[in-house]
């Protein structure tokens, strides 16, 4: 398994290596293909971290 910088290209839906589409269209870098694969996982769970954060942020300006 090749080690280095992988990313999903946004625009094809793929994975692709450092060399590919330009990084605006491109969500990484990851270590490996099956994290640049998997980025959608990562990104439900740094929104769902949020969305907890938030809520205790608004819970306690309400004490």
């Amino acid at each position: 398994m090749a080690e280095g910088q992988w990313y999903w290209c946004l625009r094809h839906r793929r994975v692709e290596p450092r060399r590919g589409c330009p990084e605006r269209d491109r969500m990484g870098p990851y270590g490996s293909r099956e994290e640049a694969a998997r980025w959608h996982e990562r990104v439900e769970d740094r929104n769902e971290a949020w969305a907890e954060q938030d809520e205790r942020w608004e819970d306690a300006g309400q004490e």
